[in-house]
């Protein structure tokens, strides 16, 4: 279902979003296209409420980020929409989301404030939960990549520090934010790394590759290890017509996605990743591709991968986008 027949739902047949048309990640990414290209506040008071009804994390996170909106009804949209996400999903409780509610509380009416009042309440207020690791606004949190796990063991304290100094240098001419996305621009294949080491996690991402990249190619890396495959299935003359969400360096293991659940060149997707010790499992937009498969160390196959280290954003190819970048230690 294209923007323009969601449009469509939204103001005619809004039940149509709550078939199995589209799943509710694609439901949010549709959702979210639309309520950026309208001016019109109806549409995009719509849109919020059926964000709600999808339910996703990341449509919680995208309407918090209008609770400031201009716009009073706007404002209150995005409030309703934040209060029925979390008054449905529990599991979501974690600083942002606790922040968002405390935010929302004052644009709810009398009962909602009370039962959101009462939520916050119950919640664990030591739960974290999901992190926002990219913040739209610059790469802190972020650093540049040097050599591979067992490589970095091995180096001294002031090796590493000298070799971070240039790999951040190098980092910040390949990787920019813009229009609140995280955007590879290189030539190279140099990686983007987080600041942090991870164990055992939980990563939601959405991605997007150029349609005019010469080979559109990108990956996420658990752990300092390729990869999560991110591709442009159009190229079989590599095998990348299997789809993306595939653990593509494996050689015993499952290489391969069970379906191919890319959204058309050029348009957003979305990751959705749990780490527990050796094994992976990856949902793309909405859907299981990958379940509980051993990601094997592609730098030392005789090794299991690191128990912990960094996450990377890969790509190659051409420009590739990242945003709603999120992950929750397990």
């Amino acid at each position: 279902m294209t923007p323009r027949l969601i449009l469509a739902a939204i103001l005619c047949f809004p039940a149509i979003l709550s078939a199995q048309t589209l799943t509710p990640e694609n439901q949010v990414i549709s959702l979210r296209h639309i309520i950026e290209q309208t001016n019109d506040n109806t549409q995009r008071e719509a849109a919020l409420k059926l964000m709600a009804n999808a339910g996703t994390y990341q449509a919680l996170t995208y309407a918090s980020t209008l609770l400031n909106s201009e716009q009073q009804s706007t404002a209150k949209a995005a409030a309703q929409t934040v209060w029925a996400i979390l008054s449905t999903h529990p599991d979501y409780n974690g600083i942002e989301s606790r922040n968002a509610l405390y935010q929302a509380i004052p644009l709810l009416d009398k009962k909602q404030k009370k039962q959101a009042i009462a939520w916050l309440e119950k919640a664990d207020k030591n739960e974290e939960g999901f992190v926002c690791l990219f913040n739209g606004k610059d790469l802190d949190g972020w650093k540049g990549l040097v050599e591979n796990p067992i490589a970095r063991s091995k180096m001294s304290a002031k090796e590493l520090s000298e070799a971070q100094k240039k790999a951040d240098e190098v980092m910040r001419k390949d990787w920019i934010v813009e229009n609140g996305e995280l955007v590879y621009i290189g030539n190279g294949w140099d990686n983007i790394c987080t600041a942090k080491q991870y164990a055992d996690f939980e990563l939601l991402v959405d991605w997007r590759l150029d349609p005019n990249g010469k080979e559109p190619d990108a990956g996420v890396y658990l752990r300092g290890t390729p990869q999560v495959q991110i591709w442009d299935i159009r190229r079989t003359d590599v095998g990348a017509e299997v789809g993306s969400g595939g653990l593509y360096n494996n050689q015993k293991n499952p290489s391969k996605p069970t379906s191919v659940e890319d959204n058309k060149l050029g348009e957003w997707n979305t990751f959705r990743i749990i780490m527990k010790g050796e094994k992976v499992t990856v949902w793309l937009n909405g859907v299981k591709v990958v379940d509980n498969i051993v990601l094997e160390n592609y730098w030392d196959r005789k090794l299991p991968v690191p128990a912990c280290d960094q996450i990377e954003m890969q790509a190659h190819g051409c420009r590739c986008y990242f945003r709603n970048i999120y992950v929750k230690e397990l």
